[in-house]
């Protein structure tokens, strides 16, 4: 039997890599971070459990990867759909409006993510990190930005912000409002990306918002 091409290895390993990902995030989300073992995801990734260790070195780092993979693929389709835009600023809304979105419909997984930044060596380099990095920045750069590496890297921060204010536990803050105040930090209309309602909070649209 002849081996395998390169090309046909990579793509076994990328897709076992992402099954591990995928049952990272679907366990972490049903039973809790410390309730989850690695045995449990290799088992629900249909995985050697060998390959869990293999790919990453402990399973902090494996959420990291799987919370990056999760917005980068949350952030992908947001973009593919229809209309595709072809402006800077219906990206960037997309983008916002993506991430946003996140804690809403995956609460454990962002908030064990954010915890495990804080309390667990910052971040983790990871290739899932890249991809949703490289998408952040080409919004960036697309909206117009005269500095998009530094603009960038502050939009990460402030979606970091925006996405720790909404799992404060009693004190969270709406996604409205946090989505009113970046909109008008990147003079972003109202009605680009998925808006939440008709209006802004406060009823009064944003300067340059074409109404229709």
């Amino acid at each position: 039997m002849s081996p395998r091409r390169p090309s046909v290895n990579e793509a076994m390993r990328r897709r076992s890599r992402e099954r591990l990902l995928q049952a990272t995030v679907e366990l972490v989300e049903e039973r809790g971070f410390e309730a989850t073992t690695l045995g449990d995801i290799a088992d629900r990734a249909g995985s050697a459990r060998g390959l869990v260790s293999y790919y990453f070195p402990g399973k902090r780092v494996l959420l990291q990867a799987a919370a990056h993979r999760l917005m980068h693929t949350e952030l992908a389709a947001a973009l593919a759909r229809e209309p595709v835009p072809d402006d800077g600023r219906e990206m960037l809304a997309r983008a916002i409006d993506t991430v946003l979105a996140l804690p809403l419909h995956h609460p454990v997984v962002m908030r064990e993510h954010m915890a495990g930044i804080l309390h667990a060596g910052g971040f983790s380099e990871c290739e899932e990190r890249q991809r949703l990095g490289d998408m952040l920045l080409d919004a960036v750069r697309r909206w117009g930005s005269a500095d998009p590496e530094q603009d960038y890297r502050m939009l990460r921060s402030q979606l970091m912000g925006a996405v720790f204010a909404q799992l404060i536990p009693g004190a969270g803050m709406p996604p409205a409002r946090l989505r009113a105040d970046l909109f008008q930090r990147y003079g972003l209309p109202w009605e680009l990306g998925v808006p939440p309602g008709d209006l802004p909070p406060g009823g009064t649209p944003s300067p340059g918002t074409d109404q229709r």
